[in-house]
């Protein structure tokens, strides 16, 4: 994997990329809300040797290796804002056949963005996305909070932010939390998405039900896939890694 700083929108973003495939697509990784090119481990290059794939992962505004946000004050439609802003990575990566793979808000944001650019979206891997804000969603936000401010998570988070820690997270927890945003919905979004969806979400999921899921596979326009494990949560990809692997090998074979 090579890496590099790359500028969209007057911001430097945090990339790691393996090109080696000219006529294969490029999968990008669209990390979560405490996530990062480094949290992936080595899913990215595994994902790439078995599918023969291009790779593309990056750190968000905020995030990582990324530049720091200015303030943790967001707007409702802060993860429409973030689309735009991959689609721009894209335009200047030159890449025009994606498979975006998103985890948790990553699944939001490559959701949004196969909605809003569907010309540059082959098919998309949503792992754990969320489409309306749910009770236990804001339960596991803020039963995330007293973790950070109860336990050692900060310190564990530092490893992979740095400073940008306390910013990074108060960002997550008061936009979810804030009264303002439990009417946020994308879900009118979701016709104007074409290409071939795959989604993968734990049973036990403690941020999300399965009304994520179906309720996103209802309303697409492409052909639709869920791929439910029991017994796995919030990220399956790190809880039954093989799993994962072996069901989004078996997805991206068709391209």
């Amino acid at each position: 994997m090579q890496n590099k700083l790359i500028e969209v929108k007057g911001k430097k973003l945090y990339i790691e990329y393996h090109s080696l495939y000219e006529s294969k697509p490029t999968i990008v990784f669209l990390h979560d809300s405490l996530g990062s090119v480094q949290l992936w481990r080595d899913l990215p290059v595994k994902i790439a040797e078995k599918a023969q794939c291009n790779v593309l992962a990056y750190d968000r505004i905020g995030y990582g290796k990324s530049d720091p946000m200015q303030t943790y004050g967001r707007p409702t439609n802060y993860m429409e804002l973030e689309a735009d802003i991959l689609n721009d990575l894209l335009v200047k990566r030159n890449i025009r056949d994606a498979i975006l793979f998103g985890h948790s808000d990553g699944g939001t944001i490559a959701l949004i963005t196969a909605s809003k650019y569907p010309e540059r979206i082959k098919s998309i891997i949503c792992e754990a996305g969320h489409i309306f804000v749910e009770e236990v969603t804001l339960k596991g936000v803020s039963d995330a909070w007293e973790a950070y401010k109860t336990t050692d998570l900060p310190k564990r988070l530092q490893k992979y932010h740095g400073d940008k820690v306390e910013m990074l997270f108060k960002a997550w927890t008061e936009t979810w939390l804030r009264d303002d945003y439990r009417n946020w919905n994308i879900e009118h979004l979701l016709k104007n998405i074409t290409c071939p969806l795959l989604f993968i979400q734990g049973e036990a999921d403690e941020y999300g039900t399965l009304d994520q899921v179906e309720k996103t596979i209802s309303q697409v326009s492409g052909k639709t896939e869920k791929y439910i494990i029991p017994d796995v949560g919030h990220t399956p990809h790190k809880e039954a890694p093989d799993l994962v692997l072996n069901k989004i090998s078996e997805f991206l074979q068709q391209f």
